[in-house]
């Protein structure tokens, strides 16, 4: 999986049913899903291993500010196409250290990313620090495969997340075949992980000896 030739694979990437959405009930299936992940409010989504824009497409059109970012030429491309017109930015780079400065977001969405990542906790570390207050991490990830089994247990992910996010919520997928246009047995979820202010980011004072 990591050794993929994505730019080849640009092409023909939409094919598959939760990659291009193009049936009507798996496009609404995870336009729901993003509602309830995404901000309530209209913000700045940062989409990273953003593919050929499909996710970033359905938060443009809830009404987000889209920055996408993927490492292959062809992938930003085809994205660029899809969303032509509308508020969002596609670069070329590396998901795990996108090159936004110091622009910051109020959610960073990444799908079937960080299990291919060679540190995932260092990435997600760096994702935290692209965030707003009152900013969330939006990971949608899994387990695959039943003989060599790839990605990051829920469990892992959630362990992770523990010293950098206050509250996080799972959300199990695998049991709702419209997401991914048919039954699936392997282990698909979401974590939602929402990044409280300290105290300083608040403007209170530091405590002595801080």
């Amino acid at each position: 999986m990591t050794n993929v030739d994505w730019d080849a694979e640009a092409a023909s990437f939409d094919e598959e049913p939760d990659h291009g959405l193009r049936d009507p009930q798996v496009r609404r299936a995870w336009a729901g899903r993003l509602r309830g992940w995404l901000p309530g409010r209209a913000g700045d989504v940062l989409d990273l291993g953003c593919g050929t824009g499909s996710l970033s497409l359905l938060a443009s059109e809830q009404g987000h500010r889209v920055t996408g970012v993927d490492l292959s030429p062809a992938m930003v491309a085809l994205a660029r196409e899809k969303l032509a017109g509308r508020d969002a930015v596609f670069l070329v780079g590396d998901a795990a250290v996108p090159p936004v400065g110091e622009e910051r977001f109020d959610a960073v969405l990444v799908r079937h990313v960080l299990w291919a990542l060679p540190d995932p906790g260092r990435a997600l570390r760096h994702w935290r620090g692209l965030l707003r207050p009152d900013g969330r991490l939006v990971l949608v990830e899994g387990v695959w495969g039943g003989i060599e089994p790839v990605g990051i247990p829920a469990e892992r992910l959630t362990a992770l997340l523990g010293p950098i996010a206050g509250p996080v919520r799972v959300e199990r997928l695998s049991d709702d075949p419209l997401l991914w246009g048919g039954e699936v047995t392997d282990e698909r979820y979401a974590v939602v992980a929402e990044v409280r202010p300290s105290g300083q980011e608040r403007g209170e004072p530091a405590a002595p000896g801080q």
